[in-house]
């Protein structure tokens, strides 16, 4: 635990993976700045750049070898004591870097501007980000369909406008979840393909810097954008920017991560609902309290701080959206505190929602009598229309036999709302106009699901099934709640 006399953030102390706070660490981000670094370095001595002309600074394989061993030794306290020398982050960890690696301080950054590094450090810290999610999500969506299978023949009452409507059955209604997170699935790929590292720029996206240091070469400055990209595991660059990345790079992936909270949300919204009328339950553990006071409480704890996570997220996309449209002309610096702020926190609260979301699943109770009890309450009255056409074949007339049900519909419900059983089906049973007709028969709750069950099935064999086969690991995926 951190001391207890500073405020911290409950995403790192409370709610977030290791995986994806490590992620997000300063040494990971650092040690990232670093690699790039050297890889620069790297891509210039096999470009050329050697002291042969007598000016440019000499790069060797010792600098680099040098640079390479020391990637992940920081000194945080001693770049920390420069940045409150320079008020500059990135000249500190140069210099930190220059203190561990003599023989390379003067070739470090040889060229580059700032966001040469931290703009591409970003980019790959957000590609590892995506992939750590895309991982998650396709546990959940795993965790679901097994869900959705098991209990797609068990009919439920389904809701519009929270009111009683047709039935459904428990496997569909979680394919409507279901089908929100491979929505949000596909656009994580769309996004993970179509990400391009920043490249080198220079101070204003020019690459006047670069192509002053090749004495002019247009074709060695090129070449040394790709092959840095290459080094990194990037295939392709930006083609233009200014001293930044486009800042919309950074709102389509808040808008992304925005998405899967916003399923997340509708998710544990219909679990609240549905615990509320006793038909699913989240987990539970044999000590887990519900409330301090009231000792027979089993609140929807986990669904209620997924809620949680996810408005976080969503209310994100704005600092990324507000951060794009105020560029100044090749960049501004208005951004930079914000994004060290909004970034690793949508990551952080995205990634914690999605463990809860996969403990939800995979704990989550389904209680068939209640299910049958919330259905039988409410299904005589959608099964009037059947009685009514069946008695009509047998030689009723439709308005008599209308008016009749109207009569005893209205009766049942006045019986249901003072607390009473619905007696519809028994009022109509003892009806001369419907004796011919074999009502319960025509109440069977499976009669009122429609294509439910097979549409479960469609939909996890053309469409879940062949996406999941992309991700065998998902299955492994732990889901680690820690409070």
């Amino acid at each position: 635990m951190s001391d207890p006399s500073t405020w911290t953030n409950p995403l790192a102390e409370r709610y977030a993976s290791a995986a994806m706070l490590e992620l997000w660490s300063p040494q990971h981000r650092i040690a990232t700045w670093r690699r790039i670094w050297a890889a620069l370095a790297e891509a210039q001595l096999e470009l050329g750049l050697t002291a042969a002309d007598g000016v440019t600074p000499r790069i060797s394989l010792e600098q680099l070898l040098e640079l390479r061993q020391h990637a992940d030794d920081i000194d945080f306290e001693r770049a920390a004591a420069y940045e409150s020398r320079f008020r500059h982050d990135v000249m500190a960890h140069i210099h930190a870097y220059g203190d561990v690696c003599p023989s390379a301080r003067g070739i470090i950054h040889l060229g580059a501007t700032s966001c040469d590094v931290t703009d591409n450090a970003d980019l790959i810290l957000i590609r590892e980000g995506l992939a750590l999610v895309r991982l998650q999500l396709a546990a959940v969506i795993a965790a679901l369909a097994e869900f959705a299978e098991k209990w797609q023949e068990l009919p439920t009452l389904g809701y519009t406008h929270f009111q009683p409507a047709q039935l459904t059955t428990v496997g569909k209604r979680a394919c409507l979840w279901l089908y929100d997170l491979v929505v949000d699935l596909y656009e994580l790929e769309k996004r993970l393909r179509s990400l391009v590292l920043r490249g080198l720029k220079g101070t204003t996206g020019t690459q006047a810097s670069f192509l002053a240091l090749f004495h002019g070469d247009d074709l060695k400055v090129r070449q040394l954008e790709a092959l840095l990209a290459q080094k990194l595991g990037w295939s392709a660059v930006q083609p233009v920017t200014g001293q930044t990345y486009t800042r919309k790079v950074d709102s389509q992936v808040l808008d992304l991560l925005s998405g899967i909270a916003q399923s997340g949300h509708k998710f544990a919204t219909d679990l609240r609902l549905l615990q509320h009328h006793h038909e699913l339950e989240e987990p539970f553990e044999s000590e887990q309290v519900g409330s301090s006071a009231m000792a027979y409480k089993r609140n929807p704890m986990r669904a209620e701080r997924l809620c949680g996570l996810a408005r976080f997220v969503m209310n994100l996309t704005a600092n990324a959206a507000q951060s794009a449209a105020n560029q100044w002309l090749e960049r501004t610096l208005d951004d930079s505190v914000n994004r060290r702020l909004s970034l690793p926190q949508a990551f952080l609260a995205t990634d914690a929602l999605l463990q809860l979301y996969l403990n939800i699943v995979r704990g989550m109770v389904v209680h068939p009598e209640m299910v049958k009890q919330n259905v039988e309450r409410e299904l005589p009255f959608m099964a009037t229309e059947n009685v009514l056409m069946a008695a009509v074949r047998a030689g009723g007339d439709r308005q008599q036999l209308h008016e009749l049900i109207r009569q005893h519909s209205q009766a049942a419900q006045a019986s249901v709302k003072a607390g009473g059983p619905n007696d519809l089906l028994v009022r109509l049973m003892q009806e001369p106009a419907f004796l011919s007709v074999d009502i319960a028969g025509e109440c069977s709750a499976e009669r009122f699901t429609g294509r439910a069950s097979q549409q479960v099935q469609e939909f996890l064999t053309e469409v879940v099934r062949p996406l999941l086969a992309k991700y065998p690991e998902a299955a492994e995926v732990a889901a680690q709640i820690r409070v």
